[in-house]
């Protein structure tokens, strides 16, 4: 899901949170044995399994007991079960599971970056940023925590920040695409307009549908005069996702430069619809609106 142009949040194509897989523990003896190894199946997301049977496989492991006597494959459960609220978008259930989960095992990371991501996701910045500041504490090296808090870090608008957390995750991940498609929108953003083309370039050889890049890319155009291929990227965006504000009103300017008036103001208005105070976004990314 994209919010917005000035709030990037990635998953999905990249995610950013990682399920830790249970395993398949020798310790399950009892006549049910094929139930509750189907329930780590479920919990852990396998077979594509959708969002409600991994929520019940997760709590069918919880309340049994069974199997979850560490305290680290119960933290395993709940921290599963918040990924999946998550991806309902139900966040303050993901939240209480990722506090349980981090009550079991202070010293587990992944629940610290998926409290983060949900709060992010929420919009509470700055309960995001304490929950990424202590995953990365947890684990230097978690590239998905540094992408996460360079997210945090755009809603706050401090860019160079995001910049630096885009930096060091593509060294700790060199193929995180949400790393270079973030680094992309951000450099754009700085006017690091050369720079931010090559890392945008660089995830559409790999990943020619992500509608976030294309966005990027747009505004990449769009701030170096280039109005038709500016145009050309926010349209194969809105191919992707057709309400995605920030390419509507991108294309909206770009056909105003172009003296498309009709079309642009089409364009801006339906941008307006979807995100107020869009204008605002992108006088902050130094691209002037429409008068």
């Amino acid at each position: 899901m994209r919010c917005s142009a000035s709030g990037r949040i990635i998953q999905g194509l990249a995610p950013a949170f990682v399920l830790l897989l249970l395993g398949s523990p020798a310790a399950a003896q009892s006549p049910r044995k094929s139930d509750y190894l189907g329930n780590i199946e479920l919990c852990n997301g396998s077979d594509r399994t959708s969002l409600a049977a991994r929520i019940n496989g997760c709590t069918a492991l919880i309340d049994s007991g069974q199997g979850t006597t560490t305290t680290t494959a119960l933290a395993i459960a709940y921290n599963n079960r918040g990924n999946a609220h998550t991806a309902k978008e139900d966040f303050d259930r993901a939240i209480l599971d990722f506090d349980q989960s981090i009550k079991l095992d202070p010293t587990f990371a992944k629940p610290f970056n998926n409290r983060g991501a949900a709060y992010l996701r929420k919009g509470e910045y700055d309960l995001a940023l304490k929950a990424l500041d202590d995953a990365i504490k947890l684990n230097p090296n978690y590239a998905r925590a540094f992408v996460n808090r360079a997210g945090v870090y755009l809603k706050k608008n401090q860019y160079d920040r995001a910049a630096r957390d885009y930096d060091e995750a593509i060294r700790l991940e060199p193929n995180l695409e949400a790393a270079w498609s973030g680094r992309c929108w951000t450099r754009a953003i700085l006017g690091s307009l050369q720079a931010a083309l090559e890392d945008c370039n660089k995830v559409l050889q790999s990943w020619p549908n992500d509608a976030a890049t294309y966005d990027s890319r747009g505004l990449i155009h769009l701030k170096m005069g280039q109005a038709n291929a500016a145009i050309d990227d926010f349209s194969s965006a809105l191919r992707v996702d057709s309400k995605l504000a920030s390419a509507l009103y991108g294309r909206g300017l770009a056909r105003l430069k172009n003296g498309d008036r009709a079309g642009g103001d089409a364009d801006i208005s339906a941008a307006k619809t979807i995100q107020a105070g869009i204008d605002d976004d992108f006088m902050r990314y130094g691209v002037r609106g429409s008068n």
